[in-house]
């Protein structure tokens, strides 16, 4: 992350962080690598909901898949149509990247595709995107959760 977030938001239920997610949709292009970071229950697959749901997919298809690492879902967004999601949390603290094992290198390849990675800590990510990066960090507070969002790497302001 370089300096001070493109945005800040208070989010007070998964409706809102579903909502961010469909804000976030609406800047995306294919090949857009969304890596969200955040504790557990901070609302990583909520957003990814939204993001599916912003993409013209069917949200309530999204789950996390911690077990199986990563899903794809179908959506009609200009030029998208699949949203990788990977979840990386089984896989913390490896001391090299599983791109291959888990199908990452090919899916960010997709050049239809948008990939949103939950769990990204600990692997350098930039070298590996093809298109512009969205990072975005949840955090819980007393009223729900907050969101930083920085856009990288050409991203598209909104």
């Amino acid at each position: 992350m370089r300096g001070e977030p493109d945005w800040l938001a208070d989010l007070e239920d998964a409706a809102a962080t579903e909502g961010l997610g469909d804000r976030i949709a609406g800047i995306v292009k294919p090949g857009t690598l969304v890596l969200l970071e955040g504790p557990l229950g901070a609302g990583k697959t909520c957003l990814v909901r939204g993001l599916v749901r912003g993409l013209g997919g069917d949200g309530a298809e999204v789950c996390s898949p911690t077990f199986i690492l990563l899903e794809t879902y179908g959506v009609a967004g200009l030029g998208i149509e699949r949203v990788h999601h990977a979840d990386l949390y089984r896989l913390r603290g490896l001391p090299a990247a599983p791109w291959d094992e888990v199908g990452l290198g090919e899916v960010m390849d997709d050049s239809s595709g948008v990939t949103a990675v939950e769990w990204p800590g600990g692997w350098d990510w930039c070298g590996l995107a093809s298109g512009p990066i969205i990072r975005v960090i949840l955090t819980p507070t007393a009223s729900g959760r907050s969101a930083a969002v920085w856009l990288e790497s050409g991203s598209t302001n909104a």
